[in-house]
């Protein structure tokens, strides 16, 4: 079928995309190529035949408008984002117009398109979004689809938005559409300002590892490919104005994550003078961090039959592996990289 992506340049977004080609898919990447998209991503699949770029922003209405009119998608995997939380404590409002206004025009878009070619009950928007939407969870208990949004960061604040257009686009307009919320994730070609990859960065650069806080803060962790097919099946099975929480069943604190690479590191690239969690520095925490998320993924498996199928352990060694063996993706630049969060 047709497929449109949106950030398919991304680390999330271009895992889909090599995903969907792979499958014989004709597949249309709408993408800024901001800071967070990476041509390199898209390599294996840019000369591909089923394969079309289009470098737009998502808050460009006639160019979006354009798009769906010439391509006439079937399918659209909403992924383009600003989902850097530091970023978005030092400037909020390129979160508001990626992320609000953004989703909007593609709603808006998406709708004309069905009602002219008269496709309203086969066509499907799938919309990714995050676990924290709902905030912050104490030391017990689960996100589940029932959980009251509580964003505590313009990140999350903007992708709740969101989250609630989306929804009212199908209970107000009919639009088919289905918001998935998903946990960290991580894995090969990830954005570098994330917390694994920085971590393996720093390591081997002989740089502090930087642990915000106390470094106790939890995650559950998702690996990519896991959430790829979290995606599929969520566009094939999901029902119209639902959400589905996409979860690794991996709770880890950073702290314990950050000594799990140090170890991978130890095996993979080993230094002299000693191992890498000599580096591990606790540095200021970030403003409103979010203590800890977990997500209850019951439903995704039940209704649409997912489960992720990497533990922890097996996804860390394949991304720590890659980080080592691919250092010319990610040391372009890496010298001059300063925190970011802490302008205001």
């Amino acid at each position: 079928m047709r497929v449109l992506v949106t950030g398919g340049a991304g680390f999330i977004g271009s895992a889909l995309v090599r995903h969907l080609v792979a499958d014989g898919h004709d597949v249309l990447n709408i993408d800024a190529m901001t800071y967070a998209g990476n041509p390199l991503n898209l390599a294996d699949v840019a000369s591909a035949p089923n394969y079309r770029f289009l470098k737009a922003d998502i808050a460009d209405a006639p160019a979006v408008n354009n798009a769906f009119v010439s391509f006439a998608p079937e399918r659209v995997y909403h992924l383009a984002a600003e989902s850097h939380v530091d970023r978005s404590i030092d400037g909020p409002g390129a979160f508001i117009k990626t992320n609000v206004v953004g989703t909007f025009v593609l709603l808006e878009a998406a709708l004309a398109h069905v009602r002219k070619a008269g496709t309203l009950d086969t066509f499907r928007f799938v919309h990714i979004s995050t676990d924290e939407v709902y905030g912050s969870l104490g030391a017990t208990g689960l996100f589940t689809e029932q959980t009251p949004y509580a964003p505590n960061s313009p990140y999350s604040a903007s992708k709740a938005g969101s989250d609630h257009l989306v929804r009212a686009w199908t209970h107000t307009y009919g639009l088919h559409t289905v918001i998935s919320n998903c946990s960290n994730n991580y894995g090969p070609r990830q954005n570098a300002e994330k917390l694994i990859p920085t971590i393996v960065r720093n390591a081997l650069m002989g740089r502090q590892i930087p642990i915000y806080g106390d470094g106790m803060n939890v995650r559950d962790w998702l690996f990519v490919e896991d959430h790829v097919e979290a995606l599929v099946a969520i566009a094939d099975k999901g029902e119209a104005g639902e959400k589905y929480n996409v979860g690794g069943h991996n709770e880890i604190e950073n702290i314990r994550i950050a000594a799990a690479i140090c170890g991978l590191m130890d095996e993979f690239a080993p230094k002299s003078g000693g191992g890498y969690a000599s580096q591990i520095t606790y540095v200021k925490d970030r403003p409103g961090h979010d203590r800890r998320y977990a997500i209850d993924a019951t439903r995704a498996r039940d209704e649409i039959g997912w489960t992720p199928q990497h533990t922890f352990e097996t996804g860390l060694r394949k991304t720590v592996r890659w980080y080592v063996d691919n250092q010319d993706y990610w040391r372009t630049g890496a010298e001059t990289e300063t925190r970011l969060g802490l302008g205001r």
